[in-house]
């Protein structure tokens, strides 16, 4: 689903962000990538999306090479993607409907269509209820969780989320995570940038660490489960933003 080649990425500064990365994630994985402020991380992620290209090295997303791709081809590789930025990005001009909705506009989506997808995402974290609401008056959590309702509205294959429970307590961070699980258990192949200990410490899936620019550890904790090895990424969309009716929690199945 996603791999990496000997990428490295040095800015315009002469900072080296990447030396020679190399990995892969298999469709329906998860997995965190770990490391020191500036270890690279946000930059990895920006890789996948094209928002950076890199200096050397390929970068793969469903065996198509971003890293030379047209900018007349970026949207149709981003609407196979979900984006958690690590600063939000919300329009505090519009609603929170409206904020979750904007990609679907983006897409040419019609308004009936659209508006069921928005609130099945918002349905998903539990924001249906504030729909209405503007994003300034969420707390920290609501915010991050309607930042993941955004991401998914398009029912991506691939969610990247970079530092999603950074500015958290260890009850929303924990309430994040089971967001993301419930994602996973489905297919979606989900690759998470944090440096929160305690998600690190609690996870049983890969973990990928960088260390100032460089791979340092590659640990798997335990097989991705039956669910990720089989679900294809049409099985996947359709299905993340389905309540499951066996989980009292409502996470999709």
């Amino acid at each position: 689903m996603i791999s990496f080649n000997q990428v490295s990425k040095r800015y315009p500064s002469g900072f080296e962000a990447l030396k020679n990365v190399s990995f892969r994630l298999a469709q329906g994985e998860m997995a965190y990538l770990s490391g020191h402020s500036g270890a690279g991380k946000s930059t990895l992620l920006k890789l996948i999306a094209a928002i950076e290209r890199p200096n050397a090295g390929s970068v793969l997303v469903n065996n198509k090479n971003v890293s030379v791709l047209k900018s007349a081809a970026l949207p149709y590789l981003r609407r196979s993607l979900g984006i958690i930025f690590q600063d939000h990005k919300l329009l505090f001009d519009r609603s929170v409907f409206d904020n979750v909705q904007l990609p679907l506009q983006i897409c040419g989506f019609d308004h009936k269509e659209s508006a069921k997808r928005v609130r099945a995402a918002l349905d998903k974290v539990g924001l249906l209820n504030r729909e209405k609401a503007n994003p300034i008056a969420l707390s920290g959590g609501e915010q991050q969780r309607l930042c993941i309702a955004r991401a998914i509205v398009n029912r991506p294959a691939i969610l990247l989320a970079d530092e999603p429970t950074g500015n958290l307590d260890a009850e929303y961070a924990e309430e994040i995570m089971k967001i993301f699980n419930s994602f996973h258990q489905v297919g979606v192949t989900l690759l998470i940038s944090t440096h929160d200990a305690a998600v690190l410490q609690n996870s049983q899936v890969r973990v990928i660490t960088l260390k100032q620019g460089e791979i340092q550890s590659d640990a798997a904790r335990c097989a991705t489960g039956d669910a990720g090895q089989t679900a294809t990424s049409t099985d996947s969309g359709r299905a993340f933003l389905t309540k499951s009716p066996n989980s009292a929690e409502g996470a999709a199945c």
